[in-house]
């Protein structure tokens, strides 16, 4: 493994942007500081003034194995994500089979081993007849327990209130959970089938997944983390009439504590609302469905003020195929890795962000919560998994996505930065052009 030392950087790391250099050595930041001499054996990258950022930590993805492996795979979907500046991953349960015991999580972390280009977490998910194996998780083993609070596939949707009780008074990690009401949902798709029949358009996407729904169950989430005292981490926020419901402040406290349920929203629900569907239509078809422009807007506000969290992508790919189906059989997801960090970017060009709360969000605020040893940070002695921002133009080409899917929802998009490298536990893994040697993604660790 050879050691690198990283000159005139402008690195961005726990709310400060300064000049200086940063030393890898042994897969390791060995040292930051400034006017550091380069060793005999040491490769020296001049950075020229672009920002050097800690790589994002996606806690929220679905890179489809094992099951769906013809739309998606853990070894395409991570590589996708190195090249967008993401370097650890947190992979969601709703596979074929489900994770919803010890033996199918394990099986998910020995695909990854050797083929990952991340480093890499998965979920246990949550049923309505798997709390004993909730119950026997060792919290060291995954990053949490995923809920689906509303409508899902298979055997996912958790609606029993005795078994909902059970997982938030028991769960020994932070529960992380989907947040839609069923009921509310069929009742609006119900309506727009009397008036459509099946013929029903996407633009009515954001109505039958409903802003009513997503409150409701946000909702009773909250009343049972309140309940029972548990660490709750409210996903894919999607509507300014949640933000209310959420604690204003840091995620770390200044006495050291953090706070008990948490929220996030993803990069697509700031890009993207409900007049876009005109142009893109199933393309931006997810779950919770991307609303309107004055949600996209509060959403904005809510992360700079520490109403949200985190920000994550919800990656979810499916083949264009699948997509070009009529509104009721086309499946909800969009493939967003390899942008994410660039879409992120642009609300700091915007003056909406800054790229220390684009950090905080995307990289610290997800290590801490979820308690991810030695990453997340620009600090000595960490994992030097990092990602360098050079500012320069780029519009998405489709030969550009290395997603298995093969499409992306930002074609077309010029962003104002590229991802000129990064690196994974010290190693170069993306040059800004290409992938590089060989996939070097370690499992997460949670100091729990």
């Amino acid at each position: 493994m050879s050691d690198t030392l990283i000159v005139n950087a402008r690195l961005v790391n726990e709310g400060r942007e300064f000049d200086g250099d940063l030393r890898i050595s042994r897969g390791r930041i060995a040292e930051i500081g400034s006017g550091l001499s380069a060793g005999e054996r040491e490769t020296v990258i001049d950075a020229a003034g672009r920002r050097l950022m800690p790589g994002m930590i996606d806690d929220q993805v679905h890179f489809r194995e094992p099951g769906l492996e013809y739309k998606a795979d853990i070894a395409s979907e991570s590589a996708a994500a190195v090249a967008g500046g993401l370097t650890s991953f947190m992979d969601m349960p709703n596979t074929s089979p489900p994770t919803l015991d010890r033996d199918a999580l394990e099986d998910k972390y020995r695909r990854a081993t050797g083929r990952a280009w991340g480093n890499f977490g998965f979920y246990m998910g949550a049923s309505n007849d798997n709390l004993a194996a909730i119950r026997a998780l060792d919290p060291k083993a995954a990053p949490g327990i995923k809920v689906f609070m509303g409508a899902s596939t298979g055997n996912m949707l958790v609606d029993d209130p005795d078994t909902l009780n059970g997982i938030f008074r028991e769960a020994p990690t932070p529960i992380i959970t989907h947040c839609e009401d069923t009921p509310t949902i069929d009742a609006m798709l119900a309506k727009y089938r009397g008036e459509y029949g099946d013929d029903i358009p996407v633009g009515a996407h954001p109505d039958i997944r409903s802003r009513e729904a997503c409150i409701k169950s946000t909702r009773l989430a909250l009343e049972l983390a309140r309940r029972h005292d548990s660490r709750l981490h409210v996903l894919h926020i999607s509507t300014a009439d949640e933000l209310a419901l959420f604690e204003r402040g840091p995620l770390i406290r200044e006495d050291g504590s953090r706070k008990r349920i948490t929220a996030e929203t993803c990069v697509h629900f700031l890009h993207f609302a409900r007049e876009d569907y005109a142009r893109l239509g199933n393309l931006i078809k997810c779950n919770p469905a991307i609303k309107d422009a004055a949600d996209r807007e509060a959403l904005i506000d809510a992360l700079a003020s520490d109403v949200i969290d985190v920000l994550a992508t919800d990656h979810a790919p499916h083949t264009l195929e699948e997509k070009a189906r009529p509104y009721l059989q086309a499946p909800s997801g969009l493939p967003l890795v390899q942008f994410a960090l660039n879409a992120a970017l642009e609300l700091v060009r915007a003056g909406r962000l800054t790229n220390a709360q684009v950090v905080q969000k995307f990289a610290h605020a997800p290590a801490q919560l979820f308690d991810v040893s030695e990453r997340g940070f620009l600090r000595e002695g960490y994992w030097a998994d990092l990602v360098m921002v050079d500012d320069a133009p780029y519009t998405v080409e489709r030969e550009d996505v290395l997603s298995k899917c093969g499409w992306s929802p930002f074609e077309g998009t010029t962003f104002h930065t590229r991802i000129a490298s990064t690196w994974v536990n010290g190693m170069l893994a993306w040059d800004g052009r290409k992938l590089l040697g060989e996939p070097g993604g370690q499992r997460l660790g949670f100091a729990r």
